[in-house]
């Protein structure tokens, strides 16, 4: 007997928001139910662009409504945490978009909520749920480079010209918005083994950080160089380097394919990747399984994954003097 379709919520309608949205209208599991905006003719245009049956005009109301089984959260990370509260609260999923929280303190307090609740509750960080990742490890424990010491990552856009990126009381800067992507890429492929962590960082004129080099000294001698700003444009790559030759991702931040290259620098195999309808489905889908079959996180982004780089970013800010108003939340 085929399940019915999940019936979905946005949170939010900015243009994260729109981008979900577009994802779950191809994907037979989903159910594009509803949307709430604090402007309710924003709502209602969302509504109408993306096929959703019902719009509503406060975030309270949408939540009231008992049909809503899975909420997405697609509102500024200063936001998060009290918005997870309400869907807790109301008995609701939740997808949340990265980066989860300002601090660890409010991820554990979200947790905690949640197991209360009964309620599953994870971290939207679509790089986790990718076929891509395995393919990446598998690639790797079969020595295709030999032994690899080093990776770098470089994740930068040209955004500092947007509001919820440069105002602190929006948690602005590039470490929650595009170096969350960097550290979870370390973390996924050289794990967690981590001696010591080592940063430098440029603030902007707002008191948020504009760009950093995280490197990450690994118990067996790795290391992780990694790269993340607000100003340029950067390549995206990752890439590992081994005795026997390197290996480019192309796009850490949705991998298009993987580039193997010899010891003479020489483009020795191209593995292209599955194709997929923008990235995003997996993130929605393994959520889906997880509540269907009562699993309260999910496995690709498990709840001591989410502390765990949430840990490492308030460590980093700390070491940077960059507080939020949120933090103390």
């Amino acid at each position: 007997m085929k399940k019915s379709a999940t019936k979905i919520a946005i949170l939010g309608a900015g243009n994260i928001a729109g981008t979900l949205a577009a994802t779950m209208r191809e994907l037979e599991e989903v159910e594009c139910y509803a949307v709430a905006s604090r402007d309710i003719k924003k709502a209602q245009a969302f509504a109408k662009q993306y096929g959703f049956h019902k719009a509503y005009g406060s975030y309270e109301e949408m939540l009231a409504d008992e049909a809503v089984e899975l909420v997405y959260i697609a509102t500024p990370h200063s936001h998060h945490y009290q918005h997870m509260k309400l869907c807790i609260e109301a008995g609701k999923h939740v997808l949340c978009e990265k980066a989860f929280t300002t601090t660890r303190a409010q991820a554990e307090e979200i947790f905690r909520l949640a197991k209360e609740r009964d309620v599953l509750v994870t971290e939207a960080i679509w790089t986790r749920y990718m076929p891509s990742r395995k393919i990446i490890n598998d690639l790797l424990a079969e020595g295709v480079i030999g032994e690899v010491k080093t990776l770098t990552a470089n994740l930068s856009y040209v955004i500092s010209a947007k509001e919820r990126i440069i105002r602190p009381e929006l948690a602005g800067g590039a470490l929650l918005d595009v170096g969350v992507y960097t550290l979870n890429f370390a973390l996924m492929h050289f794990g967690n083994r981590i001696v010591k962590k080592q940063s430098v960082v440029h603030l902007t004129e707002t008191g948020v950080d504009g760009q950093n080099v995280i490197t990450l000294s690994y118990e067996d001698g790795r290391l992780a160089i990694l790269n993340s700003g607000i100003h340029g444009l950067s390549d995206r790559q990752g890439i590992f380097y081994g005795s026997e030759g390197f290996m480019v991702i192309e796009n850490i931040n949705n991998p298009q394919e993987i580039k193997i290259y010899n010891t003479k620098r020489e483009l020795c195999r191209t593995i292209p990747l599955p194709e997929q309808v923008n990235g995003y489905e997996y993130e929605i889908l393994e959520t889906i399984d997880c509540i269907q079959k009562g699993q309260r996180e999910c496995p690709s982004m498990r709840h001591e994954d989410t502390l765990e780089v949430m840990e490492m970013m308030d460590s980093l800010r700390k070491e940077w003097g960059v507080r939020y108003p949120s933090d103390a939340e």
